[in-house]
């Protein structure tokens, strides 16, 4: 039975991405909730204790599904150690959060969202630093060539490429998009 509660909790987490995705902060009820879960209505209020919760849970989710599989870390961490393998793997990264659209405008619409509700700016700063962190620290176990400073350069230029590929899809081609990231990482990292 808990397996069967911690499943539609998932769904109805997964539902309130596509809501917040499609139809902003503001239009995040219980109610749109249950519709788009396929649930009946009042489901979403008896795993949620409030909205506040429904929002954090969401923006949690999200970064769990960005997550790369078992697969994709083992063929990363065999790959070389060169600015040619690093711009790869950000030109992989970047394909894999523009292929989760929904989540990744969930967690845009949460930002904006956080402006106005300090509990979930303190939950959202306190991910995002730890992701940062994490990434920092991956880096530099890795063996792939910048320092610090570089993971964190690479970061904000490329969030804001994400989010330009993911609103205004046309501004750039896909093969424009490939050609940022590689030159953004031959330009942050430097020379070898």
């Amino acid at each position: 039975m808990v397996r069967r509660n911690d499943q539609r909790r998932a769904a109805l987490v997964d539902a309130a991405i596509e809501v917040l995705a499609r139809d902003g902060a503001r239009g995040l009820t219980f109610r749109a909730v249950d519709t788009e879960a396929a649930v009946p209505t009042g489901t979403a209020s008896n795993y949620f204790a409030n909205r506040d919760d429904l929002l954090t849970q969401a923006g949690a989710r999200v970064y769990e599904r960005l997550q790369p599989d078992e697969a994709t870390i083992a063929r990363q961490r065999a790959a070389g150690r060169d600015r040619a393998t690093y711009a790869q793997l950000m030109r992989e990264l970047v394909g894999r959060i523009a292929a989760f659209r929904t989540g990744y405008l969930a967690l845009l619409e949460l930002r904006l969202e956080s402006t106005r509700r300090p509990a979930l700016r303190t939950i959202l700063t306190e991910r995002v630093r730890a992701d940062v962190d994490a990434n920092v620290s991956y880096h530099e176990a890795s063996g792939l060539p910048g320092d610090a400073t570089a993971v964190k350069l690479l970061y904000l230029a490329l969030n804001w490429l994400i989010v330009e590929q993911l609103t205004l899809p046309d501004v750039f081609t896909e093969a424009e998009r490939e050609q940022l990231v590689t030159a953004a990482v031959e330009r942050i990292v430097g020379a070898e």
